[in-house]
């Protein structure tokens, strides 16, 4: 099952659909939010729609919207592929390297990518996210943290790099919360269909040319992994979500020109679905 948001912005419908058919899920709940995953919510919406207990819902031609409403954390893991740490001019990172975006980055899988005013090194980096779906603090290990994330989707960690690098004081963040800088989805698929979420392939493209090409096994710190170290200084909460990092291939290589306006970004990770967005000014 996945499940995702459908409509215009402000007013998607919560659906689960099998990639035949699609469900509305506004007799469980008004969204897919972390009160729905912290109750259990994506099985018990799989339960009822294969018990035809939910209306079918005509999904075709609308919008899809990110998969979960808008978390109250997006945090971000970065330099945990090791060619793109090489890549960056970094060695691999002994542990996780943590930043934040503001959650108002998080938009549609297929929405525009707003290029800020003046950006010449706005770069894209297809990611791996999870989903928190019970609370999390201080776990006892990475086997224990499985158990709290609901599902996975398809990130794209976009950043304006002389923000993040050359203004950013140390602070990356000011480089990745412009708005748009987050799109999410389209789908969330349940930690069940998923496993620990190794083993996926992952993929972008920039005008239909190849930018990055690897799998999810090649991730230094695992998911599981990832939020167990996580929950030893900070709370996760249900609906947060979490970054995983991105593959070598990114425009900060040097390989590759930053994005421009009308660029076509295309990414994608197997069974999580793929985005296609495209590049336009902020006005």
């Amino acid at each position: 099952m996945r499940f995702m948001r459908l409509g215009e912005p402000g007013a998607e419908i919560p659906a689960v659909g099998d990639g035949a058919r699609t469900w509305d899920l506004r007799p469980l709940t008004a969204d897919i939010d972390g009160a729905f995953l912290a109750s259990d919510g994506l099985a018990r919406a799989e339960a009822a729609a294969l018990a035809g207990e939910l209306p079918e819902l005509a999904a075709e031609g609308l919008r899809f919207g990110a998969p979960i409403a808008r978390p109250q954390a997006v945090i971000c893991i970065g330099m945990n592929y090791a060619a793109h740490a090489r890549e960056s001019g970094s060695e691999p990172p002994a542990d996780i390297v943590v930043f934040y975006k503001h959650p108002n980055t998080v938009v549609g899988p297929n929405d525009d990518i707003l290029l800020p005013p003046g950006s010449t090194t706005t770069d894209w980096e297809v990611e791996l996210a999870a989903v928190i779906g019970t609370r999390a603090r201080y776990l006892s290990s990475p086997e224990e943290a499985l158990g709290h994330i609901a599902g996975f989707a398809v990130a794209n960690d976009v950043s304006e790099r002389e923000y993040q690098l050359e203004r950013s004081l140390g602070q990356w963040s000011k480089g990745k919360s412009f708005e748009t800088f987050n799109p999410l989805g389209p789908w969330l698929v349940p930690t069940a269909q998923v496993g620990d979420g190794s083993g996926l392939r992952i993929h972008s493209s920039v005008n239909g040319e190849s930018r990055q090409d690897s799998s999810t096994s090649d991730l230094i710190f695992g998911v599981a992994e990832i939020v167990y170290r996580l929950s030893q200084f900070t709370v996760l909460e249900p609906g947060d979500l979490i970054n995983t990092g991105t593959p070598e291939g990114v425009g900060l290589s040097g390989r590759f020109p930053y994005l421009a306006a009308g660029d076509r970004v295309r990414l994608g990770i197997d069974g999580l679905g793929e985005q296609d967005a495209t590049v336009r000014p902020a006005v």
